[in-house]
């Protein structure tokens, strides 16, 4: 599904211009950490296997939230930051996280968040 998406590729052409070092991957996954210093930290992961279900599991309070009119799921995460998951397919989804170095709770991390996933969508598969 994700065959010809490279998530630090994307997430390098996401955050061009904006002060982040070039992303990193830091496991097999298909995923990728970029930080700006003293700022923030955003990552992308682009997951074949699960969708929108499995993200609402793992997250009980998460809402229900559409990015550029595609479904989608928004949830704070514990240890702070904000994380948006957005539905590729029926088992397949990107998720954006975003960390600000403002605090654990700043909402701005959710503005940003839904910020980057709108940039990202136009580029997603679209969903069968």
């Amino acid at each position: 599904m994700f065959a010809t998406l490279n998530a630090c590729q994307v997430l390098d052409r996401l955050n061009a211009g904006q002060g982040y070092a070039p992303g990193e991957n830091k496991t097999r996954r298909n995923e990728c950490t970029a930080t700006k210093p003293g700022a923030a930290t955003d990552s992308l992961a682009l997951d074949p296997v699960q969708g929108l279900n499995e993200f609402a599991q793992r997250n009980v309070a998460a809402v229900q939230t559409s990015i550029n009119g595609r479904r989608a799921m928004q949830a704070a995460m514990p240890l702070g930051g904000c994380a948006i998951a957005v539905e590729v397919g029926e088992h397949a989804r990107a998720l954006v996280l975003m960390t600000l170095a403002t605090g654990p709770r700043d909402p701005q991390a959710c503005v940003d968040a839904q910020a980057l996933a709108e940039r990202l969508e136009p580029l997603l598969p679209k969903v069968r």
